[in-house]
């Protein structure tokens, strides 16, 4: 989300002078926010909250034209921030402890709609609080959906934890109560309560759930939802709390979400934290929410800096800035002073070169002696013949 912004910074960087900022200034950075923040899937009531907050920092305010980035960037940190702390947190471990020395268990409903992983998240969860070495039961009350309690068994088989259940059709506060009966003679610490999906605006079903809660008193609620799923996700967090009145969320597949749009805004609309986040499909990736952990992966990092001055630095008295100068001088002497003169390493003298020695003149080589031709050999003289 904050790398679109980056355009609009530098634009506005460019006009920045020694005046302060006004609000036509800041008018395309708001423009721009509005939009990324739109495309991360956060609600409108959200977005209007954040540009309140960041418009009153900004206008008036003196920033540097090479900090101004910095600057909106750490604003924004601090107002998300600051949105997550005014939820609270949560310690849900803590709280089932608290209650073990009590006869009765510990009971968490979960709602929400189909296909956000809501069984599978009470699986994970489940598994969680048996590491923790929390005893557990479930109650199967998704008595509605086909193939539902198939479901949860299969789970439960797994995880070699306890299962109530009835047939379907059955009366889904029934189930829940007859989980609560079963830990409070087995002493097991926790309950968890499956619930059937529904939409919110499913008046029966909705009815149904207000029926349980009256039934078994839960101690504590959560709403799973899809945080691929964006606004419809904030808009049905929006819907059951007004009906149920939930504690805190559940965000499934936030591993392939970067946008974070959903968390924000569940979060402000409900006032709710968000517990935990389902980040794969194994029992043990169900993790805790960190909010550095979700400003990291918004802005790249979540470790701001001192956030620029707003206000212009106070000149000083010539005098005492020529005080200052003189002092400072004085320091730079004394620490010169103190630092040891290296020994100058002696240079060699060249010794004076000789003058290179004459080469001797080749000798000429000697010439070979002419070879004295043969003499003929001389032709014997023929005998004369004989007269008869």
């Amino acid at each position: 989300m904050f790398d679109k912004l980056r355009n609009s910074f530098s634009n506005v960087a460019k006009s920045l002078g020694e005046r302060e900022l006004k609000e036509k200034d800041i008018d395309e950075i708001l423009f721009e926010l509005e939009v990324s923040l739109l495309e991360s899937d956060v609600a409108t009531e959200v977005i209007d909250e954040i540009k309140s907050e960041l418009k009153t920092k900004l206008i008036g305010s003196k920033v540097d034209k090479n900090k101004f980035e910095e600057f909106v960037k750490n604003s924004l940190i601090e107002i998300i921030s600051g949105l997550f702390d005014s939820a609270g947190t949560i310690n849900l471990m803590q709280n089932i402890t608290d209650k073990k020395s009590s006869p009765e268990p510990y009971i968490i409903l979960f709602v929400g709609i189909n296909g956000t992983g809501k069984t599978t998240s009470l699986a994970k969860l489940a598994h969680l609080l048996s590491k923790s070495k929390f005893s557990v039961v479930i109650a199967a009350a998704d008595t509605f959906r086909a193939g539902a309690i198939e479901q949860i068994r299969e789970h439960t088989n797994r995880l070699n934890l306890k299962l109530v259940a009835q047939n379907y059709g059955s009366d889904p506060a029934a189930v829940a109560r007859d989980a609560v009966l079963y830990a409070k003679s087995h002493k097991i610490d926790c309950v968890l309560v499956d619930t059937a999906g529904r939409m919110q605006t499913s008046k029966n079903l909705m009815e149904q759930i207000a029926k349980i809660t009256n039934v078994v008193k839960p101690d504590f609620k959560i709403f799973v939802g899809d945080s691929l799923a964006g606004n419809d996700t904030v808009n049905q967090a929006k819907e059951f709390h007004e009906h149920v009145k939930f504690d805190a969320s559940i965000l499934t597949k936030s591993d392939a979400d970067a946008r974070g749009g959903a968390a924000l805004s569940i979060v402000k609309v409900t006032s709710t934290p968000v517990l935990y986040v389902g980040v794969g499909q194994e029992y043990d990736d169900l993790k805790p929410f960190d909010k550095d952990t979700f400003l990291e992966t918004v802005f790249g990092s979540s470790k701001t800096s001192s956030t620029p001055s707003l206000q212009p630095k106070i000149s000083k008295p010539i005098e005492q800035q020529k005080d200052e100068t003189v002092e400072e001088s004085k320091e730079i002497i004394e620490e010169s002073e103190e630092i040891e003169e290296p020994e100058p390493i002696p240079e060699k003298k060249q010794e004076p070169e000789s003058p290179p020695e004459p080469k001797p003149e080749p000798k000429p080589e000697p010439k070979p002696e002419p070879k004295p031709e043969p003499k003929p050999e001389p032709k014997p003289e023929p005998k004369p013949e004989p007269k008869p």
